[in-house]
């Protein structure tokens, strides 16, 4: 029997597990999904006899290992930064990988040794990277089938929250891992406009925002997304002279969002110091920055109440975690929304 083991059962990994559950049980494949968490594999999963759900720390590399073997194909929807662990088990043991998150250097190091063991890896087969891959692509090839010339590509694609459902400030909430909506941007951008190379350092990403508007739902912002320039000759595109892709979001989003950056909020690496101990005095960096305009956004997250800090070993980054994921959480009958728009010239 054909053998599916999936890591990872949060949000992003919930139509994939209905999708697996219903082939698997009408091919009576066997599906596992590992997580560390029990109750997002209660949440996930639905009855079958083919589907069973392991609850597995992925940093125990022998309780890993053992579920690796007995897989034909590995699906990691884990964090981005877990991936390098199921990959190198997957050469080790010879078996064959899907992810839905960017390949980066550490996966490129594989590469010899996949074509050594004739394995297959394949990775951005998401939203974004994936689906904007793939139809952008099928876009350009009938343009170049019909002898047309390419000379400005822009992508734009967001995850945003449907309008029905929009009921906050931010016109935002979260659908997908929480840790991932504070780190966006956090890499910077590289793309082409007009003919020059521009990079845009993080603590500048959000200031450097265009418009477009998608019918019907209005005008969005966008900011650039990561390293446009590695996806020209993939796309077959260098005589463009404008290549970008984005990610798009609220206009009110991106405004409130540049002076978290620029308060350092967002900022991951340093520990807060031990004299801090509310939610209050932590955000005190960004209060140069509140107006009129942006003071309901921060009111909405909660930013200036006298509350104690989260308990644990903190960042300024798992700090406002935790705020996003009371005040964004999707209500029961909320519905998210995608968004992409490719543009040609």
């Amino acid at each position: 029997m054909k053998s599916i083991v999936v890591f990872g059962a949060g949000k992003s990994a919930t139509c994939l597990i209905d999708y697996l559950t219903r082939i698997c049980t009408q091919n009576q494949w066997n599906l596992t999904i590992a997580d560390s968490n029990a109750e997002a594999l209660k949440e996930k999963l639905v009855k079958s006899p083919v589907v069973h759900p392991v609850q597995v720390h992925v940093e125990n590399a022998p309780e890993r290992i053992a579920l690796i073997q007995t897989a034909d194909l590995v699906i990691s929807l884990l964090p981005p930064a877990l991936h390098i662990q199921i990959a190198r088990d997957c050469v080790a043991h010879s078996k064959n990988l899907l992810t839905a998150s960017y390949v980066d250097d550490e996966i490129r190091q594989l590469a010899s040794r996949l074509t050594e063991k004739k394995l297959f890896f394949l990775c951005e087969m998401g939203l974004d990277p994936g689906i904007d891959h793939m139809s952008a692509m099928q876009i350009i090839h009938r343009i170049q089938a019909s002898g047309g010339k390419i000379t400005v590509f822009r992508s734009h694609t967001g995850g945003l929250v449907a309008p029905e459902s929009d009921d906050n400030p931010w016109h935002y909430k979260i659908s997908w891992n929480p840790a991932n909506v504070v780190k966006a941007g956090s890499a910077g951008a590289l793309f082409k406009e007009a003919g020059q190379i521009r990079k845009i350092e993080y603590k500048n990403l959000f200031e450097n925002t265009g418009l477009v508007e998608i019918r019907p739902f209005g005008n969005f912002a966008w900011y650039p997304n990561r390293d446009s320039l590695a996806y020209i000759p993939v796309y077959g595109l260098e005589s463009a002279h404008s290549f970008i892709r984005t990610t798009l979001r609220h206009p009110d989003f991106c405004k409130g969002w540049k002076n978290l950056v620029s308060a350092g909020l967002t900022d991951d690496a340093l520990p807060i110091a031990s004299k801090i101990k509310t939610i209050a005095v932590w955000s005190k960096p960004l209060l140069p920055y509140v107006d009129s305009f942006n003071q309901k956004l921060y009111d909405q997250l909660g930013l200036f109440e006298e509350v104690p800090l989260p308990p644990g070993t903190l960042t300024s980054a798992k700090i406002l975690q935790v705020l996003l994921e009371k005040n964004w959480q999707m209500k029961a009958m909320d519905k998210d929304m995608i968004l992409m728009l490719h543009e040609f010239e």
